[in-house]
């Protein structure tokens, strides 16, 4: 077992994790520490863990870590494993980890997985990129990209109400073109999800499953600060799938498109569209409770 940590997570993030490798070597295993030095940096830990053998490569962070790990074990027989040290640990919720490190150590240790089938997103120059969870454009993504890390560190969820409410008026809304499985359509923001949830435990998607295959493509279409404003308002009571400016539909392959729009995928900035999303070429297992 590898443990892929990003020591910038912090010394609060440093001690959970120490309690669960205190849990993990009383119960006879070894597992080893590597540390992340940039971004993108799990990804190659993960890549040459997964070509030395190694059978659980696990993400010690949020989603964005879980993310990049899972894209370095694409395509081979490791599993993805997860200790939830992150801010919102969507994934953790989704799948029912645990968030004390004890508990989510032992679920680690009973090794115990299921499949787990991850989106690609493909960019026009040919880049690709491994999400997880969702890939958001428009909105939520242009208050990922103008969030300053370290106001994250310092006060967590609450740095994105913050940021949320400093986009409002100054963010464009420039119209998305979407295409689900050839059927063309149009919306302000687009938030293509494998899971039910979003931002924590708001439920987005309630059909959505990230064992299943295919997406959830929750279209928003109303435009402006005022509906920006009604949206965030109904996320928390559980009421985004009900409203009528809101549609969620199913796809098997999506494209967006739209001049200067920001994309978000498991909650870091990754980028402006168009993108083509369609399923990962290969499942991945992932350890589960």
């Amino acid at each position: 077992m590898l443990i892929v940590f990003n020591p910038a997570a912090g010394a609060r993030r440093r001690r959970r994790l120490l309690a669960a490798l205190d849990l993990l070597r009383g119960l006879g295993l070894r597992p080893e520490i590597a540390e992340t030095l940039r971004r993108g940096h799990a990804t190659d830990l993960a890549r040459a863990a997964a070509l030395d053998g190694v059978r659980t490569v696990v993400a010690a962070g949020g989603d964005g870590t879980i993310a990049e790990v899972a894209a370095g074990l694409a395509g081979s027989d490791s599993a993805l494993g997860v200790l939830p040290l992150g801010t919102a640990n969507v994934l953790a919720l989704e799948l029912g980890l645990p968030r004390a490190p004890d508990r989510a150590a032992e679920v680690l240790a009973m090794g115990r997985t299921a499949l787990l089938h991850p989106g690609l997103a493909r960019y026009a120059d040919g880049r690709e990129l491994l999400f997880v969870q969702m890939l958001g454009a428009g909105f939520d993504a242009a208050v990922v990209h103008a969030l300053a890390p370290g106001l994250k560190r310092a006060i967590g969820k609450g740095a994105y109400v913050w940021q949320t409410m400093r986009e409002m008026p100054r963010y464009p809304f420039a119209p998305v073109a979407v295409t689900l499985d050839g059927r063309e359509d149009r919306a302000a923001s687009v938030i293509v999800t494998k899971g039910r949830l979003y931002a924590g435990r708001f439920l987005l998607a309630p059909g959505a499953d990230p064992r299943a295959e295919g997406f959830h493509v929750a279209l928003f279409r109303d435009a402006g600060a005022l509906a920006a404003l009604r949206y965030a308002a109904a996320l928390p009571l559980g009421l985004i799938s009900h409203l009528s400016s809101v549609e969620i539909r199913r796809a098997e392959r999506v494209r967006l498109a739209g001049e200067g729009v920001p994309i978000q995928a498991d909650g870091d900035a990754v980028g402006h569209l168009p993108v083509d999303i369609a399923a990962a070429p290969r499942a991945m297992r992932i350890v589960v409770p």
